[in-house]
C-alpha cells in the first residue's frame, strides 16, 4: 500500500520507523534483531535507507592506483523484500543520486516493482567521503529533482529507451526531504522552500523531513509550507539522543540546533546511560505533543537504538 494510502485511511497518528541495511558479512537476522522489538506497534511501513559507494584507491603493482568503488551495505531491493515477506509490512526504499547513473536507477525501480514495491523516498544523498561536495556519476542526477522526474516519467511508461515507450507503467508513492531547519547547502529558507515546492509541483506525494528537536521549528515549517501552497502529507522525522558526543556530531553532521534546555539537561548528566534517559524523556515530549496536534506520522530514525524507541512507543501508545 501506498504511504499516502495508510495516511488516507489513519483514523489517528501513524508510525513508521527508519532502518539501515546490514554491513556485508552480516546476515539479515541482525536486522530482524533491529525490528523485532518494533513490530508490535504494527508500524504502516519501515523506511530503509542507504549509504552511497566510497571511492578508494588501490595501488597497483606498477606504483599507479586503481580506483576502486565499494559498496559496504547491499542493495535496498532486497532487503525491503526480507522485510515485507517476514514482518507483512510495506517498505519504503531510499533512492539516490550518489553513485548510480540513470540507467542503474531505472533497473532498480524496475526491480523495485517487480518485488510489489510501492513506494520510494527520493533524495540526492551525501557527497563521498573523499569529497568536499557532491558529485554525481558521469551519466547520474545531480539533484533529487532530476531523479525524482526519473521516477515520475516511468510512472507515466516513458522509459530512458524510446521503443519502450507505451508500456508498462509503474506506479510509485514517492516521497521527499523537507528540511524544518533548512537543508545546509540552501542560501536561506525561502529558497529552500522554493525548491521543495518545485518537488512537490514536479509530482512528490509527500515529506519526511529531517530530524528536529524542537517542535516549534516543525510547526513553523509545515505553515511556510502551506503558506506557499505546498499541500501534500508532512512527516516528521525524530531521533532519539543518547550520548554526550551527539551534542557535537548532530549540529555538525546534520547542521540542526539542539534546544538549550535539552543541551543544557545532557551536560549535566554524568554517563552515557544518564544522557539516553533524558533522550527518551525527549523524544516522548516531542512525540505526545506532535500527537495531540494531529501530524500524519510519527517516523522513527530507530538507527542503533530500536529498544530506547520502542521503550518510547509504548509509552506514547
Amino acid at each position: 500500500m501506498k504511504v499516502t494510502d495508510h495516511i488516507a485511511n489513519a483514523k489517528d497518528t501513524l508510525l513508521s520507523f527508519e532502518v539501515l541495511p546490514p554491513l556485508k558479512g552480516k546476515g539479515i537476522e541482525a536486522l530482524y534483531q533491529h525490528l523485532d522489538p518494533l513490530m508490535e506497534f504494527k508500524p504502516s511501513f519501515i523506511n530503509v535507507t542507504y549509504h552511497r559507494s566510497e571511492h578508494v584507491f588501490k595501488k597497483r603493482t606498477d606504483g599507479s592506483f586503481e580506483k576502486v568503488i565499494i559498496r559496504k551495505r547491499p542493495g535496498t531491493e532486497s532487503i525491503c523484500a526480507a522485510i515485507m515477506n517476514k514482518y507483512d509490512v510495506d517498505t519504503v526504499p531510499h533512492l539516490i543520486c550518489g553513485g548510480f547513473s540513470v540507467n542503474e536507477t531505472e533497473d532498480a525501480l524496475i526491480n523495485l516493482r517487480y518485488l510489489g514495491i510501492d513506494n520510494v523516498l527520493v533524495l540526492r544523498g551525501d557527497a563521498a567521503k573523499n569529497e568536499s561536495a557532491f558529485e554525481p556519476e558521469p551519466d547520474g542526477h545531480q539533484y533529487a529533482s532530476d531523479l525524482l522526474t526519473q521516477v515520475v516519467n516511468l510512472n507515466a511508461g516513458i522509459y530512458l529507451e524510446d521503443e519502450l515507450k507505451g508500456t508498462h507503467k509503474t506506479d510509485f508513492c514517492i516521497g521527499v526531504a523537507g528540511y524544518p531547519e533548512k537543508h545546509f547547502e540552501a542560501p536561506n529558507m525561502a529558497t529552500d522552500l522554493k525548491y521543495l515546492k518545485a518537488k512537490v509541483d514536479a509530482g512528490a506525494d509527500y515529506i519526511v523531513t529531517q530530524m528536529f528537536f524542537d517542535n516549534a521549528k516543525y510547526y513553523a515549517f509545515v505553515k511556510a509550507c502551506r503558506d506557499m501552497g505546498i499541500t501534500v502529507p508532512i512527516i516528521p522525522g525524530l531521533k532519539p539522543v543518547y550520548s554526550k558526543k551527539q551534542l557535537n556530531i548532530l549540529p555538525k553532521t546534520f547542521h540542526i540546533d539542539l534546544p538549550d534546555d535539552l543541551a543544557a539537561e545532557m551536560m549535566q548528566c554524568k554517563s552515557n546511560e544518564e544522557v539516553e534517559q533524558v533522550g527518551a524523556e525527549w523524544l516522548l515530549m516531542q512525540s505526545q505533543d506532535l500527537k495531540k496536534n494531529g501530524v500524519p506520522v510519527l517516523h522513527y530514525y530507530t538507527l542503533g537504538r530500536p529498544m530506547l524507541v520502542a521503550d518510547v512507543v509504548r509509552k506514547l501508545l
